[in-house]
Protein backbone atom coordinates (compact mmCIF):
# COMPACT_ATOMS: atom_id res chain seq x y z
CA UNK A 1 0.00 0.00 0.00
CA UNK A 2 1.14 3.26 -0.99
CA UNK A 3 0.08 6.57 0.90
CA UNK A 4 0.11 10.36 -0.45
CA UNK A 5 1.12 13.08 2.35
CA UNK A 6 1.15 16.29 1.00
CA UNK A 7 2.64 15.25 -2.52
CA UNK A 8 5.35 12.22 -0.73
CA UNK A 9 4.51 9.10 -1.65
CA UNK A 10 5.10 7.17 1.55
CA UNK A 11 5.73 3.17 0.98
CA UNK A 12 3.62 1.07 3.95
CA UNK A 13 4.37 -2.19 2.75
CA UNK A 14 4.02 -4.21 -0.09
CA UNK A 15 1.56 -3.70 -3.25
CA UNK A 16 0.15 -6.32 -3.33
CA UNK A 17 -1.40 -6.67 -7.72
CA UNK A 18 -4.89 -6.41 -8.22
CA UNK A 19 -5.44 -8.77 -10.70
CA UNK A 20 -3.88 -11.83 -11.54
CA UNK A 21 -1.17 -12.89 -13.59
CA UNK A 22 -2.55 -13.68 -17.33
CA UNK A 23 -0.81 -15.38 -20.21
CA UNK A 24 -2.00 -16.93 -23.42
CA UNK A 25 -0.43 -18.77 -26.48
CA UNK A 26 -2.11 -20.15 -29.83
CA UNK A 27 -0.51 -23.83 -30.39
CA UNK A 28 -0.79 -24.96 -33.81
CA UNK A 29 -0.60 -28.85 -32.89
CA UNK A 30 3.48 -28.64 -34.91
CA UNK A 31 5.82 -30.45 -33.53
CA UNK A 32 7.44 -28.98 -30.21
CA UNK A 33 4.48 -26.94 -29.37
CA UNK A 34 3.61 -29.17 -25.83
CA UNK A 35 7.72 -28.27 -24.96
CA UNK A 36 6.80 -24.73 -25.71
CA UNK A 37 3.35 -24.95 -23.63
CA UNK A 38 5.91 -26.66 -20.81
CA UNK A 39 7.85 -23.42 -21.27
CA UNK A 40 5.41 -20.58 -21.06
CA UNK A 41 4.20 -22.19 -17.89
CA UNK A 42 7.60 -22.09 -16.52
CA UNK A 43 8.29 -18.68 -17.59
CA UNK A 44 4.80 -17.68 -16.11
CA UNK A 45 5.48 -19.47 -12.70
CA UNK A 46 8.70 -17.38 -12.46
CA UNK A 47 6.65 -13.83 -13.09
CA UNK A 48 4.42 -15.23 -10.42
CA UNK A 49 7.66 -15.85 -7.74
CA UNK A 50 8.57 -12.02 -8.98
CA UNK A 51 5.33 -10.04 -9.83
CA UNK A 52 2.79 -11.74 -7.09
CA UNK A 53 5.94 -13.00 -4.68
CA UNK A 54 4.13 -16.50 -4.94
CA UNK A 55 6.05 -18.66 -2.93
CA UNK A 56 6.11 -22.02 -5.03
CA UNK A 57 7.71 -25.21 -3.76
CA UNK A 58 9.35 -27.98 -6.06
CA UNK A 59 5.80 -29.83 -5.90
CA UNK A 60 3.71 -27.10 -6.73
CA UNK A 61 5.76 -26.09 -10.00
CA UNK A 62 5.85 -29.95 -11.04
CA UNK A 63 2.16 -30.08 -10.48
CA UNK A 64 1.44 -26.86 -12.78
CA UNK A 65 3.82 -28.25 -15.25
CA UNK A 66 2.25 -31.82 -15.62
CA UNK A 67 -1.41 -30.13 -15.97
CA UNK A 68 -0.14 -28.25 -18.80
CA UNK A 69 1.31 -30.44 -20.32
CA UNK A 70 -1.40 -33.55 -19.96
CA UNK A 71 -4.33 -30.88 -21.14
CA UNK A 72 -2.35 -29.77 -23.98
CA UNK A 73 -1.34 -33.31 -25.09
CA UNK A 74 -4.94 -33.85 -24.80
CA UNK A 75 -5.73 -30.96 -27.25
CA UNK A 76 -2.76 -31.89 -29.67
CA UNK A 77 -4.23 -35.19 -29.69
CA UNK A 78 -7.83 -35.46 -29.82
CA UNK A 79 -8.62 -31.86 -31.79
CA UNK A 80 -8.86 -30.90 -35.55
CA UNK A 81 -7.60 -27.90 -35.13
CA UNK A 82 -5.08 -25.45 -33.05
CA UNK A 83 -5.52 -24.87 -29.40
CA UNK A 84 -4.83 -22.25 -26.75
CA UNK A 85 -3.37 -22.21 -23.49
CA UNK A 86 -4.42 -20.08 -20.78
CA UNK A 87 -2.72 -19.35 -17.34
CA UNK A 88 -4.01 -17.44 -14.46
CA UNK A 89 -2.20 -17.05 -11.62
CA UNK A 90 -1.78 -15.05 -7.99
CA UNK A 91 0.16 -16.13 -4.57
CA UNK A 92 -2.23 -18.99 -4.12
CA UNK A 93 -3.32 -21.04 -6.78
CA UNK A 94 -2.69 -20.86 -10.68
CA UNK A 95 -6.06 -22.25 -13.22
CA UNK A 96 -4.53 -23.85 -16.61
CA UNK A 97 -7.46 -23.83 -19.02
CA UNK A 98 -6.95 -25.14 -22.51
CA UNK A 99 -9.59 -24.29 -25.47
CA UNK A 100 -9.87 -26.85 -28.43
CA UNK A 101 -11.58 -27.41 -31.14
CA UNK A 102 -13.09 -30.62 -30.41
CA UNK A 103 -17.01 -30.63 -29.05
CA UNK A 104 -16.09 -34.42 -27.59
CA UNK A 105 -15.87 -33.85 -23.99
CA UNK A 106 -13.13 -35.79 -22.31
CA UNK A 107 -13.87 -38.86 -20.12
CA UNK A 108 -11.86 -39.94 -16.74
CA UNK A 109 -11.19 -43.80 -17.22
CA UNK A 110 -11.74 -45.78 -13.93
CA UNK A 111 -8.21 -46.36 -12.42
CA UNK A 112 -6.55 -49.39 -13.57
CA UNK A 113 -2.93 -49.68 -13.32
CA UNK A 114 -2.97 -52.39 -15.69
CA UNK A 115 -4.22 -49.84 -18.66
CA UNK A 116 -1.57 -48.68 -21.08
CA UNK A 117 -2.21 -45.01 -21.45
CA UNK A 118 -5.41 -42.42 -21.39
CA UNK A 119 -4.56 -41.55 -17.95
CA UNK A 120 -4.18 -37.94 -18.71
CA UNK A 121 -7.15 -36.88 -17.03
CA UNK A 122 -6.73 -39.31 -14.53
CA UNK A 123 -3.36 -37.28 -13.35
CA UNK A 124 -4.82 -33.60 -13.88
CA UNK A 125 -7.75 -35.09 -11.40
CA UNK A 126 -5.18 -35.76 -8.91
CA UNK A 127 -2.87 -32.43 -8.88
CA UNK A 128 -5.79 -30.01 -9.23
CA UNK A 129 -8.40 -28.97 -6.79
CA UNK A 130 -10.93 -28.39 -9.45
CA UNK A 131 -11.27 -29.51 -12.94
CA UNK A 132 -13.96 -28.32 -15.01
CA UNK A 133 -14.87 -29.28 -18.61
CA UNK A 134 -17.22 -27.22 -20.55
CA UNK A 135 -18.42 -27.02 -24.27
CA UNK A 136 -17.92 -23.33 -25.69
CA UNK A 137 -19.38 -22.67 -29.38
CA UNK A 138 -15.93 -23.69 -31.11
CA UNK A 139 -15.11 -26.85 -29.08
CA UNK A 140 -14.29 -27.10 -25.11
CA UNK A 141 -12.70 -25.90 -22.61
CA UNK A 142 -10.98 -27.45 -19.91
CA UNK A 143 -9.74 -26.20 -17.00
CA UNK A 144 -7.74 -26.96 -13.76
CA UNK A 145 -7.03 -25.02 -10.44
CA UNK A 146 -3.61 -26.21 -9.32
CA UNK A 147 -3.18 -25.04 -5.43
CA UNK A 148 0.66 -23.52 -4.85
CA UNK A 149 0.67 -23.00 -0.94
CA UNK A 150 0.60 -26.27 1.07
CA UNK A 151 -2.39 -26.88 3.64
Amino acid sequence: MTEYLDGAVIPTGFDVPVEPLRRAAHYTGEPGCIAEARHLASVFLDQLRTEWCATIGRRADGAVLLVVSELVTNADRHSQGPYILELEGTDASVTVTVYDSSGAVPRRSPRDPERVGRHGLEIVHALAEAVVVERVPVGKRVSAVVRLTEE
